[in-house]
This record gives structure tokens, sequence and C-alpha cells, in this order.
């Protein structure tokens, strides 16, 4: 599938009040990156040179999350930074992705986003919570 047909089956303002209501409480960072145009190497490599372009491992306690999603090549990568990667451990990441593709593989595309979202936010806020 396209990435323009994926986008258009998005419910994009459920999927933008899930990330804000995820990182209002707390201090890490959350993105979701749709890749455009074909995979040319495995989905999580891809997911971490993306997360390194666009300097989500600068943050200062080392907690953001990248949600990488290649339509076109059918697959996906949750990519944690350091920090919140050593609270929560892969069994955690597992998870997120393995709801995902449950989701995805029934085309609940927007759902399996959002439900992510929500996860990853809980996570964030129990070990990084937002600082007043």
């Amino acid at each position: 599938m396209r990435a323009r047909e994926f986008l258009s089956k998005l419910e994009h303002d459920r999927i933008m009040h899930a990330l804000r209501e995820a990182e209002a409480k707390t201090s890490g960072e959350i993105r979701v990156y749709i890749q455009r145009g074909k995979l040319k190497t495995d989905p999580l490599i891809a997911a971490q040179t993306k997360f390194r372009r666009l300097g989500m491992d600068k943050t200062r306690e080392r907690n953001a999350v990248l949600i990488f999603v290649a339509p076109r090549a059918h697959k996906f990568a949750v990519v944690g930074d350091k920090a919140i990667h050593e609270k929560c451990g892969e069994k955690f990441w597992q998870q997120v992705v393995d709801q995902m593709r449950a989701h995805f593989q029934s085309e609940r595309f927007s759902r399996a986003i959002v439900e992510a979202l929500v996860e990853i936010g809980e996570i964030l806020a129990a070990h990084f919570p937002k600082k007043s």
C-alpha cells in the first residue's frame, strides 16, 4: 500500500489526540513517522536511522520513542532511546509490536497507532513524569 493511501485511511485527529495525551504526562518525546516510497533495509535499522536523523537521540533524558511505519513494505518498528529501553526492557517493546501487528493485519491502522501511543505514554509517564 502506498503511503498516500495508508495516510488516507488514518484517523488523524484521533492519533493526534492520543499523541498529545501521551506526551502531556511525560518529559519523553514520541513521534510517529510514515515512510514514503520503498523500504531499502530492515525496518528496525530504517527506524533507528530515522530516529537519529530526527535528533531523537539528543533528548536530555534519552527517553524518546519513534513509531516507524513503512506501508508499502507492510513493515513497522518501534524504537526507544537508551533510558526508556533500560526502564521497560525488550518484553515491553515486543508486546507493543505484537499488538500493533494484530491491528495492522486486520487493517485497523489507526487503532494500532493509538493503542501503541497509549501504552508508550503510560510507560514514559511512569518512569519519566512531566516536571511541573
